[in-house]
């Protein structure tokens, strides 16, 4: 190439399809040798192409005004911590107990959660789903923010100057076990004022932004900024890392119980449920989709253990079919009950000795092809042997 005056294969095409110069902005070619510069493209359902380099610049962009609107501090000691964890398992001993209104507790599999002061639904909750259609419930459905929350809690961050007195009037408990999750989101913008204060016990965990989310199995993109988030810790979002980017905690980086606070102020003009907005039935009612399609929307805050719960409440309809089979047998046996009891008494007493061990064994062996056939085998040998004494 350097022996015909081009020191670029670009530059000789060029040169040689003068006519196609137009195209130069879509279509780019490289000689391999400069890969620093060479193009990633990728097929989607926008079109969309990425250039390596300026991704990278773009997410440590974004990292960057993450960082510059989160802010941490370290306020409570051990010994504080572990006399709020003591109120958090009363709280869940409580809600164990039904001692609070059904809109307070919202459980999923490895994380429930806790509403005080106001509570809201979001994602699956709804008929209309997606960003902006979450809904504040109606006033008195959940229960008051709890003395000790005021006490343990708030007054200490209003005292260190996080947020002003009287700004709280929301308060969320979530509570995850080993395992927990909660996909990428946005706090609603049209329901709570910024900032939005955390606070975490139990343990150490990480609070994940600029996250992707992908289920059956579930996968997690990776993040733009990773904040650590240590035991007594407050993380207060506001600007950007509160509106313009999602936040998640993914499955990987709860290793242990962890429990978080989160405080937060609704807005006055936050719309609320009403009698015209009614609820969705629940998962175990919604049908399901007939194709998965991709979807630009932001996931709900609680999408990955609604699948988990799906998973869940198939797998005990799988297991319920097999009383299918059973109900069946008893429906011939009671017909065969019923002909022979108008024969002898005698054998109307061994058809109902039959019919109880019967439905012990389906009980236990469920829909066993072993049990079955020695169920059935055992019927028609004691029958036939019945009828033929009585015959003689």
């Amino acid at each position: 190439m350097a022996a015909s005056g081009y020191s670029d294969l670009r530059e000789k095409l060029k040169s040689m399809t003068p006519h196609r110069d137009d195209y130069g902005n879509k279509y780019r070619a490289s000689n391999g040798r400069e890969k620093a510069r060479k193009r990633k493209y990728r097929e989607s359902d926008d079109d969309e192409y990425e250039h390596s380099d300026d991704s990278a610049d773009l997410r440590e962009q974004e990292a960057r005004r993450v960082r510059s609107s989160v802010a941490q501090l370290s306020i409570f000691a051990p010994e504080e911590c572990a006399r709020i964890e003591e109120k958090i398992d009363e709280v869940v001993a409580q809600a164990e107990a039904g001692l609070y209104r059904e809109h307070t507790v919202d459980r999923a599999p490895l994380r429930n959660k806790y509403f005080f002061g106001e509570g809201y639904t979001y994602g699956a909750q709804l008929e209309r789903r997606g960003p902006g259609q979450e809904r504040l419930y109606r006033k008195g459905e959940v229960d008051e923010i709890p003395g000790w929350v005021h006490e343990l809690v708030i007054k200490r961050l209003v005292a260190n100057g996080v947020i002003p007195e009287g700004f709280v009037n929301s308060a969320v408990i979530n509570d995850y076990q080993p395992g927990g999750c909660i996909v990428s989101h946005v706090d609603p913008l049209h329901i709570f004022a910024r900032p939005i204060v955390s606070v975490s016990f139990f343990s150490d965990s990480a609070l994940c932004f600029g996250c992707r989310f992908q289920f059956k199995p579930i996968r997690v993109s990776e993040p733009v900024f990773v904040l650590p988030v240590r035991r007594g810790s407050v993380t207060v979002l506001s600007g950007y890392a509160a509106d313009d980017i999602t936040h998640c905690i993914r499955p990987q980086d709860i290793k242990e119980r962890r429990a978080v606070i989160i405080l937060r102020k609704t807005k006055p003009d936050a719309p609320r449920v009403d009698s015209e907005s009614p609820l969705s039935p629940s998962p175990a009612l919604r049908p399901a989709p007939l194709k998965a399609k991709r979807s630009h929307r932001k996931a709900d805050p609680d999408a990955a253990h609604r699948y988990f719960q799906t998973v869940t409440i198939n797998s005990r309809r799988d297991e319920n079919s097999s009383w299918s089979v059973g109900s069946l047998f008893f429906f011939i046996l009671t017909l065969v009950h019923t002909f022979l009891s108008l024969l002898s008494p005698v054998l109307n007493d061994y058809v109902i000795v039959l019919f109880r061990r019967f439905r012990i064994l389906f009980k236990d062996g469920g829909e066993n092809p072993k049990i079955l056939c020695m169920i059935q085998i055992k019927c028609k040998l004691i029958l036939n042997v019945r009828v033929f004494s009585f015959s003689f």
